[in-house]
């Protein structure tokens, strides 16, 4: 990277205190001694330790460059293999000062040019990912369940694709049949036969109330999954689109949650609760 424009004295501030929580004292004194850096602050606190030494390196240099090699050695990803949340947590908080100067640091290590924020409030938006939108939603832990890792990795894409994939596997565990897409939700959800119900199905407005639960179940796999295993990844929408599938998934598994198995007679008939 060419020489990158120094940082406002408050960004400084900012991204030393956001750098200082991802290890320890020690640490920074390795990288001070391994790059002939001199710590002449005075101070004892990590993040002022850092803040003093970039601001110096700022007014020597004319450039922040010293300040974003320090986050590539000290944010590298493989300083947190086994703790990807935590690297996460600390590059997220990074790129909420960054993207309102034009940069992003990468899961990959690596730094990017990028629009410039021109609000607290649109970097904040831009940073925040899919957990982040799904949190105040309270969503259900079988949508965690079969995409966390894809989350953690922003694959949005894919994260709703193996949400979609785990309800559907989800009704085959609950119901014991192995079959798939509106075949299963045909079989398992049947009003005249059904193996769960969502209701006692006793009135017409219960009935069309299982009928309608069923049909988006169905819809799942006809306007989610089915597109996403058959088209190109390019075509993705991106993170809003996500957070929008993975709440109606969460909603379904939430009305899984009420169902009850309903008992077969003899001649395979369901027989009606009362």
């Amino acid at each position: 990277m060419t020489a990158f424009p120094s940082f406002p004295t408050g960004a400084v501030e900012s991204i030393a205190k956001v750098i200082g929580n991802a290890g320890s004292g020690t640490d920074i004194d390795r990288y001070f001694q391994e790059n002939g850096i001199d710590d002449n602050s005075g101070q004892s606190t990590k993040w002022r330790r850092l803040n003093s030494v970039f601001l110096f390196s700022q007014k020597m240099t004319k450039s922040a460059n010293q300040i974003l090699a320090f986050i590539r050695s000290f944010l590298a990803p493989s300083r947190f293999v086994g703790r990807r949340e935590e690297f996460e947590d600390h590059r997220s908080k990074l790129n909420e000062i960054l993207i309102q100067h034009g940069l992003e640091y990468g899961k990959d290590g690596q730094f990017r040019y990028t629009p410039q924020a021109k609000t607290l409030d649109e970097a904040e938006a831009r940073v925040r990912g899919v957990r982040d939108k799904l949190a105040p939603r309270n969503t259900h832990p079988e949508v965690y369940k079969y995409c966390r890792s894809e989350l953690m990795q922003e694959n949005y894409f894919h994260a709703v694709f193996e949400a979609c994939k785990g309800l559907f596997q989800r009704i085959r565990d609950i119901s014991g049949i192995e079959s798939d897409g509106a075949k299963l939700i045909d079989r398992v959800f049947s009003v005249e036969e059904p193996l769960l119900a969502f209701n006692t199905l006793q009135t017409e407005t219960e009935q069309a109330e299982h009928k309608g639960f069923a049909q988006l179940l169905k819809g799942c796999a006809a306007a989610i999954r089915n597109p996403l295993a058959h088209g190109p990844k390019i075509h993705w929408q991106g993170e809003v689109d996500a957070a929008d599938y993975l709440t109606l998934i969460s909603m379904l598994h939430r009305k899984l949650d009420q169902c009850v198995k309903v008992a077969q007679t003899d001649e395979g008939q369901a027989r009606k609760r009362p």
